[in-house]
């Protein structure tokens, strides 16, 4: 007997779907230039052997951004409930800017068409020689796939490691509490309430929670059809004994179908 397939996309599925993230590709054996479906790619030359052979990761992959991180999803009142905020796109203000006017810098696609990059397209995961100190770190939207697979295959170009992997360990459960704090929020968006803010959440913790919260998303509307159908038989209990209002009847209608 078969399992019935699990709703959205799998772990694996997510992971495979990071690899689109730019990258920066330091090459250990000289390769011609290909010509891709995605573009072409340049010849990969190796350094010399007299060159010191530096690796950098990602600027947001070191202890110090993400100990910060930590903090402000821990610590800080204003994102008790809230997740730490991501980059600002292309165009927008940042939040030291100060309000100065952003500059977007646009991309050019192999044809010479010029665009935009926006998550999960903006490069947040290639290696920078200095870190800018007007924008504060921030999480890539692929960071729980992009720090397994360089804690998994290059664990020794990483500064520390093991505090790296810590930290990753540790913001992942926090966020996980958050998200699932949120099915409050989903409870009394039943009852006319708002929803829950997503603002700042990694594709690989949608795709973990996605079940969960659409399991809870079916229960409260299934809570609320008998809800529903107990308003309905009480409306016709009173219309038989001749106390029903049909004002009240109309109102109550208009607060269902806004729900």
């Amino acid at each position: 007997m078969a399992f019935p397939l699990p709703r959205g996309i799998t772990p694996s599925e997510i992971a495979f779907l990071a690899e689109m993230e730019m990258v920066t590709v330091v090459p250990r054996q000289r390769l011609e230039g290909l010509e891709l479906l995605g573009g072409p790619v340049e010849p990969l030359v190796p350094p010399r052997p007299s060159t010191p052979r530096e690796y950098y990761p990602p600027a947001w992959l070191h202890p110090d951004p993400l100990s910060l991180i930590l903090e402000v999803e821990s610590q800080h009142q204003d994102y008790k409930n809230a997740f730490s905020p991501p980059l600002p796109l292309p165009g927008q203000p940042s939040i030291r800017d100060n309000g100065l006017a952003p500059k977007a810098r646009p991309q050019y696609t192999p044809d010479g068409d010029r665009y935009f990059p926006s998550p999960p397209f903006l490069p947040q995961n290639t290696a920078q020689m200095t870190i800018s100190s007007r924008d504060p770190p921030a999480l890539p939207f692929h960071w729980v796939e992009i720090g397994n697979m360089l804690l998994e295959a290059a664990s020794d170009d990483l500064v520390e490691a093991d505090q790296v992997r810590r930290l990753l360990k540790d913001l992942r459960e926090i966020r996980l509490s958050k998200m699932r704090a949120g099915v409050d929020a989903l409870d009394a968006a039943a009852v006319g309430g708002g929803g829950v803010a997503l603002t700042g959440v990694g594709a690989m913790e949608v795709g973990e929670e996605r079940g969960f919260l659409s399991g809870v998303v079916d229960n409260l509307r299934k809570i609320g059809a008998s809800k529903e159908q107990a308003r309905r038989e009480q409306m016709a209990e009173q219309r038989a004994n001749g106390g029903y209002n049909g004002t009240q009847d109309e109102e109550e209608e208009e607060d269902y179908m806004e729900f």
